[in-house]
């Protein structure tokens, strides 16, 4: 794993001779060895078309190259960090939960409304993701970040999980994802839960949630 957590809200990666990791712009704290962190347009792995998308919609989150040899440690915010490792499958995650990620892994940019339609654009804005997500495929870690901790649930067949659209932070597998409703008369007059809307993901996979509602 390249990335060791230190605590909570902050992890150590180590950077080798022809490797290279991603990191938001402003997320390194500290380093030892030779590390040179430059600015990147390109989207990571995916290129630039990846962000084409993203930039159009000013949904684009700034990158660093980082190269050499020693570790960084990096944080954002104070927010608290998971690292998620993948294994050759994809993981679903805005832009600006990103804090850093292998650069083996291959970025992308997913429009919203290829997930449901109309509906996937809705829960988008329902989310607070906007139009597009982030992709990142392949075999790396990838750090992001959260509010009050993380918790990982997984997702069969069998066992669906429905979660609360402003706690939802990424998820990875052969996962679909559908926003549904609980609107119901007690909302209609104001006493309901304020949980009206509901992220529904099934299939094989994990979701990532967070322990708030506040976006980053």
């Amino acid at each position: 794993m390249p990335f060791r957590e230190i605590n909570s809200k902050m992890v150590e990666a180590e950077i080798r001779p022809g490797q290279t990791v991603f990191s938001q712009r402003g997320a390194m704290l500290a380093y030892r060895g030779q590390v040179t962190f430059t600015p990147n347009i390109q989207g990571g792995q995916g290129g630039l078309t990846s962000m084409i998308g993203r930039r159009v919609a000013n949904e684009a989150t700034p990158l660093m190259t980082v190269e050499g040899s020693g570790t960084v440690m990096f944080g954002h915010g104070g927010h608290h960090i998971q690292v998620i490792e993948l294994s050759g499958d994809t993981l679903y995650v805005e832009a600006d939960r990103l804090l850093a990620f292998d650069g083996s892994l291959r970025q992308g940019t997913m429009f919203m409304g290829s997930q449901g339609g109309v509906m996937g654009m809705v829960r988008g804005q329902v989310t607070g993701q906007g139009l597009f997500t982030t992709t990142l495929q392949g075999h790396g870690a990838v750090a992001v970040m959260a509010h009050g901790g993380v918790i990982e649930l997984p997702i069969t067949p069998q066992r669906p999980v429905h979660v609360d659209p402003q706690a939802y932070v990424a998820h990875h597998g052969d996962v679909r994802n559908k926003l549904s409703t609980a609107l119901g008369w007690r909302d209609m007059v104001g006493r309901g839960s304020g949980e009206a809307f509901q992220l529904e993901l099934s299939g094989n996979g994990a979701v990532f949630v967070q322990a708030s509602e506040e976006k980053l």
